[in-house]
């Protein structure tokens, strides 16, 4: 959770002029401020609340608050570093607001952002009417996704994204405490919830106050025995709104589970794999470098593919060897025949037949927008095989094959394949084979002749934007030679 406020995204100033004077008179008189909160005018108000927040005024933020004018208060957007006495401030707020003998549906205040992230409320003129401040929450579909209507109605939410490692910071646990005390009054609901080296006895005491069909977004990064991940899999199956998944060096360590037979291992990994099939509203998954034993480096992207049930638009891979069946099992995914943004990076095909990839690049011609097939080790025969299917992705704005170990002759038939592709805006592409030598030096002088040479290729068929040729990463530098428009060199060879 990133809750912040010692400076915030628009800051106010309170100038020389009759709204400014009033704020700085009200910040002068905390009770004669507190006392006339419902009677001051809507600029006024809004302009009194970020200048109380900025400058600390707790009390006079705690009444306002509990006076919020709006359905939705996007505190969060107004934080950049943490702070604990701003937090209790406004749950103080919050506080009053349940306190009152009133049917918390009437309230105007229904949810508390906390996100620490942009929000269009704070940039439109006070007094308009019609502005949803709570964009990020559930739509009407996904909130009767699993839970009756009745039981979202009855609370106020709070919103937050969370962020969990090895132990839990002073604001999760002041948040959390908090919320744990009122859960007959309010929802703690996570947008985005991030999980780096957590252990699981942290993240099931946060599961039992956030519900985990509430998460759209799940980052997951950390090291498991089967038995974890097989408890986590429960709440994983839970996440029925979940939008995006990245799965980032999740490593199953066998050796801390000694007791657990092999059938279990495989049994518990499988049971996690499975859950994927219940996330009907997943649209983007990226995966890099996900492993379940520390014995077999066994690719479980494919695996989840094959569970898959909704249609994504994004799909990330990085860091892995493909087989032929995860090919073929991959390019008859139809999870994957709207796909919007393909990335396999780092993914090797060398030696394999392109045939699958480009089955499936022929059923999102008509959706696919950006391509990037960056360190495959494609050769000249793969990418031959890709280009009839290429030529046909009209609706592509970005392409990069860089890192790959193409020909002149081969690069020269892809930039005529993608003559026609006139919404590209940008462009990457390796320095072809013959810009090294054997000993696989960089060759400075043949890649600033072919290079021009390249882009009248393209010229003579449509006009580009953005366009680069680039060469693998210097050995000494780790930085690249690149050709758009003019060569620059790295550092080692300028």
């Amino acid at each position: 959770m990133m809750l912040c406020p010692k400076c915030f995204h628009h800051s106010f100033e309170a100038p020389s002029t009759p709204l400014g004077l009033a704020v700085k008179g009200l910040l002068r008189n905390e009770a004669l401020a507190i006392s006339v909160l419902q009677k001051l005018p809507m600029e006024l108000f809004l302009s009194l609340f970020k200048e109380a927040f900025k400058s600390r005024h707790m009390k006079i933020l705690t009444a306002m608050v509990a006076e919020w004018p709006f359905a939705c208060l996007p505190v969060g957007a107004l934080m950049r570093d943490p702070d604990v006495m701003i937090l209790q401030a406004v749950l103080d707020g919050v506080d009053i607001l349940l306190m009152q003998k009133v049917d918390h549906r009437r309230s105007k205040l229904q949810v508390l952002d906390l996100r620490n992230v942009h929000n269009v409320f704070w940039d439109v003129c006070p007094g308009i009417e019609g502005v949803d401040c709570s964009k990020g929450t559930l739509s009407k579909e996904q909130a009767e996704n699993g839970l009756p209507r009745y039981y979202l109605r009855r609370f106020l939410k709070l919103v937050t994204d969370f962020e969990l490692r090895d132990h839990l910071d002073e604001q999760q646990t002041f948040l959390l405490q908090w919320a744990q005390q009122r859960k007959g009054s309010i929802h703690l609901c996570c947008m985005k919830m991030s999980i780096f080296a957590t252990s699981m006895h942290i993240f099931i005491m946060v599961l039992d106050t956030f519900q985990p069909y509430y998460i759209e977004e799940l980052e997951l990064s950390t090291v498991w025995t089967p038995v974890a991940l097989s408890r986590f899999a429960r709440c994983f199956g839970q996440m029925r709104n979940l939008r995006k998944l990245h799965l980032s060096c999740v490593y199953i360590d066998t050796n801390k589970d000694v007791n657990t037979p092999e059938d279990k291992e495989k049994k518990y990994s499988a049971r996690f794999i499975s859950q994927i099939s219940k996330l009907n509203y997943l649209q983007h998954l990226y995966i890099n470098g996900v492993y379940f034993s520390n014995h077999e480096t066994e690719l479980i992207s494919c695996s989840f593919l094959r569970c898959l049930r909704s249609r994504l638009q994004s799909l990330s891979i990085d860091l892995c060897e493909f087989s032929q069946s995860d090919l073929q099992h991959l390019s008859q995914c139809k999870g994957l025949f709207q796909l919007k943004h393909l990335n396999f990076c780092g993914v090797i095909l060398l030696n394999l037949c392109p045939t699958p990839l480009q089955f499936l690049l022929e059923n999102v011609t008509d959706t696919l927008h950006t391509l990037e097939l960056e360190n495959c080790s494609i050769r000249d025969s793969q990418l031959r095989a890709l280009l009839p299917a290429l030529s046909q992705c009209l609706h592509l704005t970005r392409v990069n094959f860089t890192d790959n170990d193409i020909s002149t002759s081969v690069l020269k038939d892809l930039l005529q394949s993608l003559g026609n592709l006139s919404k590209l805006t940008e462009e990457l592409y390796p320095a072809p084979l013959e810009c090294y030598n054997d000993q696989g030096h960089f060759l400075v002088s043949k890649f600033a002749k072919m290079c021009p040479d390249f882009l009248d290729t393209i010229r003579a068929k449509r006009e580009h934007k953005t366009i680069s040729f680039l060469s693998r990463n210097c050995l000494k530098c780790f930085q690249r030679c690149v050709f758009d428009n003019k060569a620059r060199l790295c550092p080692c060879l300028s």
